[in-house]
């Protein structure tokens, strides 16, 4: 019985009995059978398939969830990958992406803040950790990052920039001009209940998803994400809320990087 590792991990509200409904549900008329085999050391969800169809389900988790590439040598230079941030706060000039490599080392892809300041700031010169909390880059959010370099066994991590795909979702956010609040580790049902608990529901337009426990509450103009986080938070207790403001963004970076 194969154990095979998912873009998803586990924390916040997350439980083993979520995402085994989950992965069960979506392989749901296959002969298969599905189980949650647990953790890797970082949280990354691992998942035992067998039967019949198990090279179908295996696809179909790949294409609808993504396959953790776990050895060092699946990715090559200019592999594009979707992966979670790590190490948000803790360095001053790197930002890190765990990929669900852990063999036969644990790397992770590194975006270094000369090159982030290139593609998020026109080359303007802003702290890595002002671009950290002016676009949401905290810990566990879902980022796709192109791979910059030939890949080496002998080097611990893998440099990289944020994808085409990514850089443009970013750059629709600003160009939308409303507020957006993030909240990492809190399920959709979740996040819909906060905002019709916290009667803040003529306040949104939607909420979309970036993953399992990776949510998007999308504001009306005029609404401020900031005033939303006390208010949603009291119901969402082991979530992280953060306020994405193109309006800040726009304050502190030319305009111009986002072809307005």
């Amino acid at each position: 019985m194969p154990t095979v590792t998912v873009l998803e991990k586990l924390y916040g509200s997350g439980s083993p009995e979520t995402f085994e409904k989950l992965y069960s549900g979506l392989v749901s008329g296959l002969k298969v059978q599905l189980g949650f085999a647990g953790t890797t050391d970082r949280g990354w969800i691992q998942l035992e398939v067998s039967g019949e169809d198990e090279i179908a389900a295996l696809s179909l988790l790949d294409r609808e969830i993504g396959l953790a590439p776990v050895s060092l040598d699946k990715l090559k230079k200019f592999s594009v990958i979707r992966g979670k941030i790590i190490f948000s706060t803790e360095s001053e000039t790197e930002l890190y992406v765990d990929l669900g490599v852990f063999s036969p080392k644990v790397s992770d892809a590194v975006l270094s803040g000369k090159r982030l300041c290139a593609q998020l700031a026109d080359g303007k010169e802003v702290s890595l950790q002002e671009l950290v909390e002016l676009f949401c880059l905290y810990d566990n959010l879902p980022i796709e990052v192109k791979i910059a370099e030939d890949v080496e066994e002998a080097n611990k991590n893998v440099e990289a920039v944020l994808s085409e795909a990514q850089f443009s979702l970013f750059s629709r956010w600003v160009r939308c001009r409303f507020d957006r609040l993030i909240i990492l580790g809190s399920l959709f049902s979740d996040a819909e209940r906060a905002v019709k608990l916290s009667r803040h529901s003529r306040d949104i337009i939607k909420i979309e998803s970036l993953g399992v426990l990776e949510q998007v509450v999308l504001c009306k103009l005029g609404t401020d994400a900031v005033g939303l986080i006390p208010k949603l938070g009291r119901y969402l207790k082991s979530a992280v809320l953060v306020p994405f403001s193109p309006k800040k963004i726009l304050e502190a970076i030319d305009s111009q990087s986002f072809d307005l």
